[in-house]
């Protein structure tokens, strides 16, 4: 069995194969990343309309779709429109503290059976319970914690009343944002990474943090392209206009 070293030397030497890749370093944990956040946030608050058009251009480019709306009183009909497109009557969403605002009212409004997620931990038979429903809903509503657009992606903290199943296994996924969620690139999601690892708000604490590009693709041997095996099958974004959380 090959050692550690070994291993890694052999990748050194294919890589050490392919020209004109550009070097990698690992990037400076900065010392005070909530300032540095607070500060590319001020950045995007004027900035913002140029990022999210690059990041509808890079989500439609893996096959999702945005839509806008002006407020969340308006996210219900987007949402019941799927909905009905797709036959579905029931969805699962994120805790309205999670989300930012409550859905249910606008939902029952549009025919739709809304399951929100529980805040505290629920017992053995409850958890049964919920992912039985989850895995037999298929739409999920969940919100954003940041959108990068140099990729199209959005980043999902699971946390109290927010559980990435919400996000992972209905075959329709579909994600609230306003600005405020908003980054150019990467290196801008390292630094919020870094914040959000020092903060002590309950989001903070949870076990995953997903990065979703686009509905659910997997090839086999053969490149032949299936979706939803691994994910939703659909991916949908709704920007709020009006911020979120007034």
């Amino acid at each position: 069995m090959s050692t550690r070293a070994e291993f890694l030397t052999r990748i050194r030497a294919q890589l050490a194969r392919t020209p004109a890749l550009f070097p990698a370093a690992p990037s400076l944990r900065p010392a005070r990343p909530q300032e540095i956040a607070d500060t590319i946030r001020r950045e995007l608050s004027e900035r913002w309309p140029a990022a999210l058009e690059r990041f509808q251009r890079e989500l439609e480019r893996v096959g999702g779709v945005l839509h806008r709306v002006a407020s969340v009183h308006d996210v219900p009909a987007v949402v019941g429109r799927l909905a009905r497109e797709r036959g579905v009557h029931g969805v699962i969403t994120w805790a309205p503290s999670a989300l930012g605002f409550d859905p249910a009212a606008g939902l029952a409004a549009q025919n739709l059976t809304t399951h929100a997620m529980p805040v505290d931990v629920p017992d053995a038979e409850r958890g049964r319970a919920l992912r039985e429903t989850i895995a037999t809903t298929s739409l999920g509503l969940t919100g954003v914690d940041a959108v990068l657009a140099e990729t199209g992606t959005m980043i999902l903290r699971s946390g109290p009343g927010r559980p990435r199943s919400t996000s992972l296994l209905p075959a329709t996924h579909v994600a609230v944002f306003d600005r405020t969620a908003l980054v150019e690139s990467l290196a801008q999601v390292g630094v919020l990474l870094e914040a959000w690892h020092a903060s002590d708000a309950p989001e903070a604490s949870g076990a995953a943090i997903n990065f979703i590009t686009g509905p659910s693709r997997t090839a086999d041997i053969e490149l032949t392209l299936t979706r939803g095996v691994h994910g939703p099958k659909e991916v949908h974004a709704i920007f709020v206009e009006r911020p979120i959380r007034e």
